[in-house]
């Protein structure tokens, strides 16, 4: 291997070429070698957008490149769990866009096939590759607000008027609780360091019997009597926030799971006193690219637990369940 892992897309997802190509153009670690989609013209006008030298018009004849080493795979949800275990069998590295898949077994034969074939696999929660969430991290260890007692959060938007859009497609695993809500729940496993024991979800549809929930809100019961509470949106206000509050004081995140990348902060309330703590530029995409990419060079494990993205899976799918049935849903491990 070279001294940049060689990216190749699956897909000509939004997400890849708003985020992910930009981020692989000027990352000191990786570059994007390859594009793979069923749409061609879409492929060639990426492709000659971020310099990529190599187009495909199917997945399969990409994953067969011998010069791509890893994958970034943004394909419809429903699609994750097979192109990541086809891509490790080929010997790729993945970069799976979240959520990894609709249940926690599919994401086991995903992380067992990465396991198997000798190659890493990671979710693409790219929040937590900021620095602020070091800090907050850091803060919480020192029990600089004391002991916790809550997270709250809130991450919605408003596709009004686009209802076409695939998340609105129940067949492809959209809804609310797939594309943002797993970010307030993944974000509260990361702080808590722990895992959560039951899940009470309320939804409203998009349509009746469609399966598609347009905002749900969420009790994530943790052990020693700590719950996250959270709402997710596709047709609501705008709103990315997270809050974390202690017996002594609390932490506010701003634009929490998705910052500006020329600034960002974070708040501390404690005493009454309020403290802001800025950080300077900082992309989280490229963060996350060039960790994953600098773990494939060096031969090391990925900084955090191989069944995270599992875990992560088994809350989600427990909420899907307690959203249509409206019970208390236990998380099963």
């Amino acid at each position: 291997m070279n001294n940049k892992v060689r990216w190749g897309i699956l897909g000509a997802a939004g997400i890849a070429y708003k985020a992910i190509l930009p981020a692989l153009k000027v990352s000191e670690f990786a570059e994007a070698a390859a594009i793979a989609s069923r749409n061609s013209n879409k492929a060639v006008t990426i492709a000659e957008e971020f310099g990529v030298s190599q187009v495909y018009e199917d997945y399969a004849s990409l994953l067969k490149d011998p010069n791509i080493d890893a994958v970034y795979i943004p394909l419809p949800n429903t699609l994750h769990a097979e192109w990541t275990i086809i891509a490790a069998e080929h010997g790729k590295h993945v970069l799976c866009e979240k959520p990894a898949a609709l249940t926690a077994t599919e994401v086991r034969r995903m992380t067992e096939a990465c396991e198997r074939n000798g190659v890493l696999f990671a979710e693409a929660f790219m929040y937590q590759h900021h620095p602020r969430y070091e800090r907050i991290r850091e803060i919480l260890a020192n029990q600089e607000i004391g002991v916790i007692r809550s997270i709250q959060a809130r991450f919605t938007y408003n596709k009004t008027g686009q209802t076409d859009n695939i998340r609105f497609q129940s067949e492809v695993g959209g809804g609310a609780l797939y594309d943002v809500g797993c970010y307030p729940i993944h974000a509260a496993r990361l702080l808590l360091g722990t895992e959560p024991v039951a899940v009470t979800c309320n939804s409203s549809f998009f349509a009746e019997d469609s399966g598609v929930d347009i905002m749900t809100s969420g009790l994530i019961e943790f052990p020693d009597g700590i719950s996250l509470t959270f709402d997710c949106g596709m047709l609501a206000e705008p709103r990315n926030h997270l809050e974390i509050v202690g017996d002594k004081g609390r932490i506010e995140i701003p634009d929490a799971f998705n910052c500006s990348p020329h600034s960002s902060e974070i708040r501390i309330r404690l005493n009454k006193e309020l403290e802001l703590e800025s950080f300077g530029p900082a992309d989280h995409y490229e963060l996350q690219i060039n960790d994953f990419s600098k773990k494939i060079l060096s031969g090391n494990p990925l900084e955090y637990q191989t069944n995270d993205a599992m875990l992560n899976a088994a809350v989600v799918e427990a909420c899907a369940i307690s959203m249509k049935s409206g019970l208390k849903t236990f998380v099963q491990s």
